[in-house]
């Protein structure tokens, strides 16, 4: 019996409820999220878990047990919590649609237990074609020698070279100190040539991260890769789909101007990895680095988070603001939000269009689930619930939504400001778009963004001559935007 399930927080009922409180919640659920009565994906999904909650809590013998469990556990604090923060905490009555934002926080409910040393299964898959010769592979290779450096013995590592075919480079194995310098050696013997076919690399990583592939371990594959891929996209989404399936996240590197962003962010999204633009290779070991480093730093791995708005309310968007901001997909459910580190939360702005509002008082607006594997408890799919509420008045006092809110969203605003001179240029709207990258470079100007201005200004001068952005200035604008919204880096302390 899943102890770590929390049966009843999932019915939503106190472990002393009678047995019709505990029949009303499960119709109060039923009601809500049932597939009959609302048609969103994450409410299906959470559903069943109400159901299956039921089932063990409506027979007397079965919650008995299930009761001497969980009276076994001496801690019982939670591992991880999820807390919100709404835009508003009392909305308009109002007979028309209006827009709602939750600020989503998820945060280590026990910050002070001392990291595990986890183990982390990796798989670098380098792309090799003709364009990544010289300066590029050799930095790629600078990296994977620094990384298998400075793995622990117990991680373990795999490396596929690819171009129109895949190579093993280096087959999954533990990192030995007595394998070190042959695993180097065989790194350095890749050689740029052919053209660049993704799906067949991802497939060959695939196939070597599963020769470990273990729960408690932090399972990762990171493509590297300077091109395009041509009519693989589809095989490689339905891969990324299996690779979430297993608990094996995909991120992905791209360096130059050539590579594909929307794909690459598309196929990280889906598994809960992130997309990195790089502009030089020097950047690469610096990356590389320090997203292993991080790897090792998991206090729940394989987060997942379910979204279940109720029936007559609209999940608009969802944007991960950190550790690594870029938009969440929605046609995913539960969506993969990546792992919880010891020393950050994970940060999620949800965007939710309301229905017209025409009777005041408190009402259901959305459950959020989240679920992941604790690391250093070795337990497996531990779940955290919020189920918000909101209060409807007629006249609801003035106040301004919080400062977290304010921040993200005028960060927000900027990623979403290049986001939407983009789609202009699609649609032809030249004016448009060149207005649009206008105003951002003003907006960034006043931000001291000195830097990311001058190539808006020069995007938008572009798109006026040429109704085209530059390959290089439409990377920098969107990744650069997207940094935006990390916190400053931490002063370190001054000596006394």
């Amino acid at each position: 019996m899943a102890i770590n399930q929390h049966l009843y927080t999932i019915l939503g009922v106190p472990p002393d409820a009678s047995p019709e409180e505990i029949k009303r919640a499960y119709r109060l659920g039923a009601q809500r999220f049932h597939p009959d009565a609302n048609p969103h994906p994450g409410a299906a999904i959470q559903f069943r878990e109400i159901a299956s909650a039921y089932e063990t809590l409506s027979n007397s013998a079965r919650r008995a047990e299930y009761d001497r469990q969980r009276r076994s556990i001496a801690d019982r604090r939670p591992y991880f919590t999820v807390h919100v923060t709404p835009s508003r905490r009392v909305v308009t009555l109002l007979d028309e649609p209006q827009v709602l934002y939750l600020l989503t926080e998820v945060a280590p409910g026990r910050p002070e237990t001392k990291p595990r040393e986890v183990v982390v299964n990796l798989t670098l898959i380098i792309d090799r074609s003709t364009s990544m010769k010289g300066a590029r592979l050799d930095q790629v290779k600078a990296a994977a020698h620094h990384i298998i450096d400075n793995l622990n013995e117990a991680d373990i590592i795999s490396i596929v070279s690819f171009s129109d075919r895949a190579e093993v480079v280096v087959k999954a194995t533990p990192v030995g100190r007595s394998e070190r310098l042959t695993l180097k050696a065989l790194v350095s013997t890749m050689q740029a040539n052919g053209g660049t076919e993704i799906f067949k690399g991802l497939d060959q990583g695939f196939r070597e991260i599963k020769k470990y592939l273990n729960k408690q371990h932090v399972n990762h594959m990171v493509l590297l890769t300077d091109g395009q891929t041509y009519g693989d996209e589809e095989a490689c989404f339905a891969l990324a789909e299996k690779s979430t399936q297993l608990g094996v996240a995909i991120s992905g590197l791209g360096i130059g101007q050539d590579w594909n962003d929307v794909f690459l962010d598309k196929l990280t999204s889906r598994t809960g990895g992130t997309s990195t633009y790089i502009d030089s290779p020097k950047v690469v070991r610096k990356f590389l680095e320090e997203h292993v480093r991080n790897l090792s730093q998991a206090y729940a791995e394989r987060v997942q988070f379910s979204v279940a708005p109720d029936a007559d309310v609209i999940l608009e968007s969802a944007f991960k603001i950190t550790p690594s901001p870029m938009p969440l997909p929605l046609d995913v459910q539960p969506i993969p939000i990546g792992a919880l580190e010891y020393n950050r939360p994970v940060s999620v702005l949800l965007q939710f269009q309301l229905p017209r509002l025409t009777r005041d008082g408190a009402r259901p607006m959305a459950r959020l689930d989240v679920t992941g594997d604790i690391m250093a408890a070795d337990l497996e799919d531990y779940k955290a619930i919020n189920d918000v509420a909101i209060e409807v008045a007629a006249n609801p006092p003035a106040e301004s939504p919080p400062p977290s809110i304010l921040n993200a969203l005028g960060k927000l605003t900027l990623y979403r400001m290049q986001e939407k001179a983009q789609e202009a240029i699609a649609r032809g709207d030249v004016a448009e778009a060149t207005q649009k990258l206008n105003n951002l470079a003003t907006r960034l100007l006043a931000g001291g963004q000195e830097e990311l201005a001058a190539a808006a200004r020069t995007e938008a001068m572009r798109v006026s001559q040429t109704h085209a952005l530059s390959d290089e200035g439409s990377k920098m604008l969107k990744y650069g935007t997207r940094a935006l919204l990390l916190p400053p880096p931490e002063e370190p302390a001054q000596q006394g």
